[in-house]
């Protein structure tokens, strides 16, 4: 099994390169932004959008399932 590339929180990642990193469709990461789901930045007259590491994980773990109770011994 292929081990995936770490995220790195200070890093800032193209929209295709999350979807790498992710596992998912370019469509997807687009959507997630549009949802606001993901936070992107887009500078002014630029097309590029721009994704900080820290918003991934930050995702991640706003959208975690399950885990939340741990059971007791």
């Amino acid at each position: 099994m292929a081990r995936r590339e770490g995220i790195n929180p200070d890093a800032v990642y193209s929209r295709e390169e999350v979807a790498r990193l992710l596992g998912v469709s370019l469509s997807t990461v687009k959507r997630l932004i549009s949802s606001g789901q993901l936070e992107a930045s887009r500078p002014a007259g630029l097309r590029r959008v721009f994704i900080r590491g820290a918003s991934i994980l930050a995702m991640l773990e706003t959208t975690r399932i399950g885990g939340e109770q741990q059971a007791s011994s």
